[in-house]
């Protein structure tokens, strides 16, 4: 569901609104399946601003939730961003229908000149706001503390296309390794940022990226498996088994995170793991995570960070879910799937004349045949994906669909600077 800017509000000059430098929103985000309720926790600053400049005050997904900065004394919208959380995911579990849980959310906005209100808003499953706070937020506050440069932390560019002011900076950061595995690291990443460099539009849109590779050693080498009785001792205390999946890899620690990516050029994060077990986790505007040295650690990388980076959904279908991610009277926000709601706002623009809704599969392995193929979102039913196979249904699928492909090229477009 691609969003546009609001039509009272033309588009933000951002030396006018904002200084070079970013304001973190630390909150806790609590509850179960039926309440979920929003806490602000701590506000700091530090030098330096690494996210968009431009397209401020619009938005281009909906996501599961979205932030919103207004200027407290005309009103006027500075700043929109959306995101999804593992909380809001976690809600949709059985867990969340027996007991109440916190979960840390950071976020980062350009630092305001002026006084202003922030609203960030939860949506379920349905696009209706369940959870809201908004609060205000003086930049003279002497209690917005500044952000202490983590000394210790080793970080290098790996490809540096420019200005972080005109580019997407993209961090590498390091967990499960040991102090002397700097170089595996390194070149773990280099392999990651060659597997996304291979798929378009990564790969003729690579100039519009900064690669750069964090690396903070850990106590203890590879990451914990719950399910396996396994609990070591890392810089992020990751853990598969997420939510009881086995194939979950994910960190709930997001304020260590980022403490340790203080005062480091960064706008998207992917976290390598340093295992040979298989699994990750991708969260829309959050982070990437991934084992490393699986052999389908490459494949995992990419279709995680189409998550992450694009807000693309899963393709793929089992039916097992607790509850139903896509109810069928609404249009998912995700661009990659549907629920022929609101098809018009997807890919119908992109089929043939002729193609049937829904499109029959052939039994062959396409992935460039566009068409609305019954199947997606872990529905086998009432949920439709634009080709029978692509990046974001199976690893084995060397390329995502011409309708992820233009999905992501869009993220990319609307992120950055053209001269």
């Amino acid at each position: 569901m691609f969003l546009q800017s609001c039509v009272y509000v033309s588009a933000q000059d951002f030396d006018v609104w904002f200084q070079n430098k970013t304001l973190r929103l630390d909150y806790t985000f609590c509850g179960d399946n039926r309440k979920q309720y929003i806490f602000l926790d701590e506000m700091k600053w530090s030098d330096n601003w690494y996210g968009r400049r431009v397209n401020m005050d619009s938005l281009l997904l909906l996501g599961n939730g979205q932030l919103c900065i207004k200027d407290s004394k005309s009103g006027r919208v500075l700043y929109k961003y959306s995101f999804s959380t593992l909380f809001q995911e976690w809600q949709t579990t059985e867990e969340a229908s027996k007991v109440q849980k916190s979960f840390e959310n950071v976020f980062l906005v350009p630092f305001p000149k002026n006084p202003v209100d922030i609203t960030v808003t939860l949506t379920d499953t349905h696009n209706k706001v369940n959870g809201k706070l908004t609060h205000h937020v003086d930049p003279q506050d002497i209690l917005i503390r500044p952000v202490s440069v983590n000394e210790g932390t080793c970080w290098e560019y790996l490809e540096k296309s420019g200005d972080s002011k005109e580019k997407i900076d993209v961090a590498f950061v390091a967990e499960g390794y040991l102090a002397d595995e700097k170089y595996v690291f390194l070149q773990d990443c280099k392999v990651s940022i060659d597997a996304l460099k291979s798929h378009e539009p990564f790969k003729s849109m690579s100039d519009r990226f900064n690669f750069i590779a964090v690396m903070v050693p850990s106590a203890h080498q590879g990451v914990s498996i719950p399910h396996d009785h396994i609990w070591r001792n890392t810089a992020l205390c990751s853990n598969y088994d997420t939510f009881y999946s086995n194939r979950y890899l994910t960190t709930l620690h997001l304020k260590n995170l980022h403490d340790i990516l203080s005062g480091i050029p960064y706008e998207h994060i992917i976290i390598l793991a340093n295992t040979d077990n298989y699994g990750g986790g991708g969260i829309y505007n959050s982070y990437v995570m991934s084992s490393a040295h699986h052999q389908m650690s490459i494949p995992v990388v990419v279709h995680e960070f189409g998550h992450s980076f694009a807000g693309l959904a899963d393709e793929y279908y089992y039916d097992d879910s607790y509850e139903t991610m896509y109810p069928s009277d609404t249009e998912p926000w995700e661009p990659n799937i549907t629920t022929l709601v609101d098809f018009k706002s997807k890919w119908a623009d992109m089929l043939g004349t002729d193609v049937k809704i829904p499109t029959e599969p052939t039994g062959k392995s396409l992935y460039t045949q566009i068409g609305v193929y019954e199947g997606g979102g872990y529905q086998s039913k009432g949920v439709y994906r634009p080709v029978q196979e692509c990046r974001m249904k199976i690893n084995e699928a060397p390329l995502f669909c011409p309708v992820c492909e233009r999905a992501i090229r869009r993220i990319i477009d609307y992120s950055t600077i053209q001269k």
